[in-house]
């Protein structure tokens, strides 16, 4: 066997390396949970050696691992919208069409967890998670109105701008008070499920959807 047992090992670019010794996956899985910690606290801006430091590591086999903080960051954001993504698909499986709300919940509490890059998750450069998890918020949300957990008036735009504003309030409030978001969701959610909806005026279209998506795009800062 020699000691090696764990998964195979993959480089920043995505190529496919030898599997993962015991202590190399050790090692990453300390470097991965302290990057966590370490950035929801201070940020993007942390160095790599505060992360090193934190999981017990020298800074060397940081680098042997994310060749630069922003791979980190990637490696991340990616673990992140992985865990989304798979509470979406288990939210479609609620035979009583909670999956929406139970995402939404989800969704507050990453941003809260993560509150020093969960801006990250929006950026360039994630379009295949972001679309995968776009479609499945869509099912979400149609799932949601043919179960009557949500208002017939309630367009996908609505819920897209629910978590926008989810966004907006965790960056305001997540080192403060870190659970203002819950209120608020509270608040929007008895909106969606009143009916008639308590504003005739008309949501964010999917036209103006893709606008904002490309306009995010080409915002992309160099990396």
């Amino acid at each position: 066997m020699n000691g090696i047992d764990g998964p195979a090992e993959v480089s920043a670019v995505g190529t496919i390396a030898r599997p993962m010794r015991k202590d190399a996956l050790r090692n990453q899985e300390a470097v991965l949970t302290a990057a966590r910690e370490v950035i929801s606290e201070s940020g993007v801006e942390a160095s790599m050696e505060q992360i090193a430091t934190r999981a017990g590591v020298g800074v060397g086999t940081l680098y042997r691992h994310y060749p630069n903080k922003q791979a980190l960051v990637d490696e991340l954001v990616r673990i992140i919208l992985d865990e989304l993504i798979s509470t979406a698909r288990a939210g479609l499986e609620d035979e009583l069409g909670h999956g929406l709300e139970t995402f939404l919940r989800a969704f507050g509490r990453s941003l809260a967890r993560h509150h020093g890059y969960s801006a990250q998750l929006f950026s360039p450069g994630n379009e295949e998670h972001q679309q995968q998890l776009n479609a499945l918020i869509g099912q979400l949300h149609s799932q949601a109105g043919q179960h009557g957990r949500i208002s017939p008036g309630v367009a996908l735009g609505d819920v897209r701008a629910l978590m926008w504003a989810l966004r907006g309030i965790v960056a305001v409030t997540g080192r403060n008070a870190p659970d203002a978001w819950q209120r608020h969701l509270d608040l929007h959610l008895a909106a969606l499920r009143a009916d008639p909806l308590p504003s005739s005026r008309p949501a964010v279209s999917d036209d103006q959807l893709l606008r904002i998506a490309a306009a995010q795009r080409d915002r992309r800062p160099p990396r």
